[in-house]
């Protein structure tokens, strides 16, 4: 029955490996703006003027296209890796359904902060970003694991947290979707795959 109303493939490695991304692509867009704006980078950015602001846009869109592409690709592999191991199909119903409650949130919160970037309200991007993501899992929590609703939950506290702190938006970003992806992912992995590899 829980495997026909819920989608339980979703691979730990694949939040891992979405995490990894985030960090890289972290590191990168510090690199970027310390070599721009020097050492306080991400907190000049955040009150720099608007031609500024335009100016760096397009890197940091690209950068974000990068990172997105590159961890879908990633938990594409790893829960399409897992589904054959557990005999379901991927793109099943209930995995369209699924894909579709995190891309309604996820595709609202990107116009969103997009359009905070490019008003004087830079330092809630990072913030919308986490929230956005976080109502994104909570709302395909219903979908699949019970877990996913724990991230969300996570995401959404640390973008509350960021909207008073932010100068330390790029930290905020490495810890909800570095750090808790990887956390998330081993969880995951030890609670449902290890086991049954083993």
């Amino acid at each position: 029955m829980e495997r026909s109303s819920r989608f339980i493939s979703l691979s730990g490695l694949s939040g891992v490996g979405a995490g990894v991304v985030a960090l890289i692509g972290a590191g990168i867009g510090h690199m970027y703006l310390k070599a721009q704006y020097g050492e306080q980078g991400y907190y000049r950015l955040v009150n720099s003027d608007e031609g500024e602001r335009i100016a760096a846009l397009p890197f940091l869109l690209g950068l974000a296209a990068a990172v997105i592409f590159c961890a879908l690709i990633v938990a594409f592999y790893f829960t399409q890796r897992r589904a054959r191991q557990d005999g379901a199909v991927l793109w099943s119903s209930i995995g369209r359904r699924l894909a579709l409650s995190l891309a309604i949130p996820l595709v609202a919160g990107g116009l969103f902060c997009l359009r905070l970037y490019l008003t004087s309200a830079l330092g809630m991007v990072v913030p919308g970003m986490l929230m956005f993501y976080g109502l994104a899992l909570l709302n395909a929590s219903k979908y699949t694991l019970d877990e996913i609703r724990l991230l969300g939950l996570t995401e959404i506290g640390l973008g509350l947290v960021s909207m008073l702190l932010p100068g330390f938006g790029l930290a905020f970003f490495a810890l909800g979707f570095g750090l808790c992806h990887i956390g998330y992912g081993l969880l995951m992995y030890n609670r449902y795959e290890r086991i049954t590899q083993s």
